[in-house]
């Protein structure tokens, strides 16, 4: 009785190999392409922001007026003129120049009533309390020249702490909470945050000019590891074809 001789699947394998290595090179050329056009996107912000923290700083009438309006208020500098109302000064667990301490968030109240939450700088830890820089809780009317920083729309991440309300400890910037945590109404609040420019506290701390623009640009990195990886999958397989071809199957 003749035996059916049934056809070897060897043939189907090099097919699908072959499907698998467009389909692989594809994806690995995509991502790199992506990368120089994130690289792209993320020169063009970081010279934004740099044109914007050069040009002459603008009344806050106008950064709320573009703030109404959808617009990036985010580093635009800007002046605003009202009185601190340092009894609802929130503190912001923050490292600056290798000390651990506080930004000090004081509500500046407005000519009309509302109020601006302005980052007055930094404070280091031990000096958190009012009552240990008594010297720098300004009173009278002053004029603030700074950044504007638009609020969050959430906790940034998981891994970030929540924020420590009774000890007046926050992680990351909930301007609701700031104001709500103090007794302020959200109408009144000015719905963005200022940082305070780097002119000195004439008495003492916080210490201003500490806004970080901190927008990391490994794009470059990222795009030459997907097309290095791409040409290396190419030289596999070019490799193994002419080993192939060097050994052909036995008959």
């Amino acid at each position: 009785m003749t035996d059916i001789q049934h056809p070897a699947p060897r043939r189907k394998l090099p097919v699908l190999t072959g499907i698998a290595v467009v389909i692989a090179l594809a994806i690995l050329v995509t991502l790199g392409t992506w990368q120089v056009e994130r690289l792209h996107w993320k020169e063009g912000l970081l010279a934004d922001i740099a044109e914007r923290r050069e040009t002459p700083p603008v009344p806050l009438t106008d950064i709320e007026a573009m703030a109404a309006k959808g617009g990036d208020i985010e580093y635009r500098r800007v002046t605003a003129s009202g009185v601190y109302d340092n009894s609802r000064e929130r503190h912001f667990f923050a490292t600056w120049r290798g000390q651990t301490g506080y930004y000090i968030y004081t509500p500046l109240q407005l000519a009309d009533g509302r109020y601006l939450f302005v980052n007055r700088g930094f404070v280091p830890y031990d000096n958190k309390e009012p009552e240990m820089r008594m010297q720098g809780q300004l009173t009278d009317q002053q004029s603030i020249a700074g950044l504007a920083r638009a609020r969050l729309p959430g906790k940034p991440s998981w891994v970030v702490p929540d924020n420590d309300i009774p000890k007046n400890i926050f992680y990351w910037k909930d301007l609701d909470v700031m104001a709500s945590s103090v007794g302020l109404d959200r109408a009144s609040v000015v719905p963005f945050f200022v940082d305070a420019d780097d002119t000195p506290n004439p008495k003492g701390l916080p210490i201003g000019g500490v806004t970080e623009v901190d927008l990391p640009n490994n794009h470059l990195q990222y795009a030459f590891t997907w097309y290095g990886l791409a040409a290396t999958l190419v030289v596999i397989v070019a490799v193994a074809r002419l080993r192939r071809r060097g050994n052909p199957p036995a008959q």
